[in-house]
C-alpha cells in the first residue's frame, strides 16, 4: 500500500469503467468500507474534484490517491513524494514529436509506463516534466510494456485525450511495431487471431492463448527481413490491443521475440557476441489523425541494444521504405 499521497491516469483500456471497479483492480486490499470512507471525506478525487465510487471514467483523468497503509486519519497529510526529475529530463531528451494537442516519446527499453507493484520510477510520475508552458498535465492515452521501447503518445489536455483515446479505439490509428523473432514465421506474412486471457496465479502479470476465456486477440504480421532461418524481422500491427499481445501470439506460431524469456523461456535467446538479451521489440512508428482528420506519421528511431543486434545480423538500423507500406490497404 502507498505510504503517501499519488497520482494515476486513466489509461485508455480503463475508459468507461465504474471507479469502485478501477479500484478493486488497482487496490484489491481496500475494502468496501475504507473506499467508501475515502470518498466521502474528499481523500480520492479525480481531475481535482470530488469522486463517487459509480462514476464512469475517461483515458487521461488522474486519480488522486490518499494514503493507504491503514487508512488513518493522520496519514491523509502526508507529504507527496518527490517529483521524478531524473526520469523527467529522460523524458524531455526522449520527446520526438510535439503539437498543441499530443506529445510523442521514443520510450525507453526497461522503463515502466505506469506505477505498480515494487515500482517507483515510471513515465506517468514524471510527466509534469512535459508540460512545455501549458497548464494541463500530459495525459497517458495508451500503454507499451517495460521492456517495449517506441513511440508513446501523450495527450496535453483532458480535451486531447478523450478525442486521441476514440481515436486508439476506432481503431484509425495505425500502430508498427518492428520485432527480431527466433526462427521464420509460416506462412511468411499473415494475420493471426487466437484469444489471449491471464493466467491464474501472484508471481506477475501473463498472458496465454486461452480458446475457452480469452478475449478476441488479432495481430497482423509481415516478415521484413529472412536471417538464414536462425531469426527474422518482422513488422507487427495489433488490430487488438490485449496486453502483452503481440509476445504472445509470437510465441503461439513458434517465434518468439528474442529476448522475451518470460513467454518464449530459454528459445528466445540465441548466442553471439552482438545479441543482447533485451527484449527486441520497438514500436516504430504510429499513424493518428489529427483534429482535422489529417493523419500524422511518427517514426521512433531504433535504440541501442536493437541497433547492436540488426548489425550482428547486417541489417541497415532504418531500412528502406516507410514502415507503414507493408498494411497500406
Amino acid at each position: 500500500m502507498s505510504a503517501y499521497v499519488e497520482t494515476r491516469t486513466v489509461d485508455a483500456d480503463e475508459a468507461e469503467q465504474r471507479l469502485d471497479r478501477w479500484f478493486k483492480r488497482h487496490f484489491p486490499a481496500v475494502g468496501h468500507g475504507q473506499l467508501s470512507k475515502l470518498l466521502r471525506t474528499g481523500q480520492i478525487r479525480i481531475d481535482g474534484k470530488r469522486a463517487k465510487a459509480n462514476q464512469r471514467l475517461e483515458a487521461g483523468q488522474q486519480i488522486r490517491i490518499p494514503p493507504l497503509g491503514d487508512a488513518q486519519p493522520h496519514l491523509q497529510f502526508a507529504k507527496p513524494a518527490r517529483k521524478d526529475t531524473e526520469t523527467g529530463a529522460e523524458l524531455i531528451e526522449a520527446v520526438i514529436y510535439r503539437d498543441d494537442e499530443m506529445i510523442a516519446i521514443n520510450k525507453p527499453a526497461g522503463l515502466a509506463v505506469q506505477g505498480g507493484s515494487g515500482t517507483t520510477k515510471h513515465i506517468d510520475g514524471a510527466l509534469d516534466s512535459l508540460r512545455f508552458g501549458y497548464s494541463e498535465r500530459p495525459r497517458l492515452v495508451h500503454r507499451l510494456d517495460k521492456d517495449t521501447s517506441g513511440v508513446l503518445v501523450l495527450a496535453r489536455t483532458q480535451r486531447a485525450a478523450r478525442r486521441l483515446t476514440h481515436a486508439f479505439r476506432a481503431k484509425s490509428a495505425l500502430k508498427i511495431y518492428w520485432a527480431l523473432v527466433v526462427g521464420e514465421p509460416k506462412p511468411t506474412n499473415g494475420q493471426i487471431e487466437l484469444p489471449i486471457g491471464k493466467l491464474p496465479g501472484k508471481l506477475g502479470e501473463k498472458m496465454a492463448v486461452d480458446h475457452e476465456n480469452g478475449q478476441s486477440a488479432v495481430t497482423r504480421y509481415v516478415t521484413l527481413e529472412k536471417l538464414g532461418r536462425r531469426a527474422a524481422l518482422v513488422a507487427l500491427s495489433p488490430v487488438t490491443g490485449r496486453t502483452h499481445q503481440l509476445r504472445v501470439h509470437m510465441e503461439a506460431i513458434g517465434t518468439p521475440i528474442l529476448g522475451d524469456g518470460k513467454y518464449g523461456a530459454a528459445e528466445a535467446f540465441l548466442q553471439g557476441e552482438g545479441i543482447s538479451r533485451k527484449l527486441h521489440l520497438h514500436a516504430r512508428a504510429i499513424r493518428i489523425p489529427d483534429e482535422d482528420g489529417v493523419p500524422i506519421e511518427i517514426i521512433a528511431p531504433l535504440q541501442d541494444h536493437m541497433i547492436r543486434s540488426f548489425d550482428f545480423f547486417g541489417l541497415e538500423p532504418e531500412l528502406d521504405g516507410s514502415p507503414f507500406e507493408p498494411f497500406e490497404e
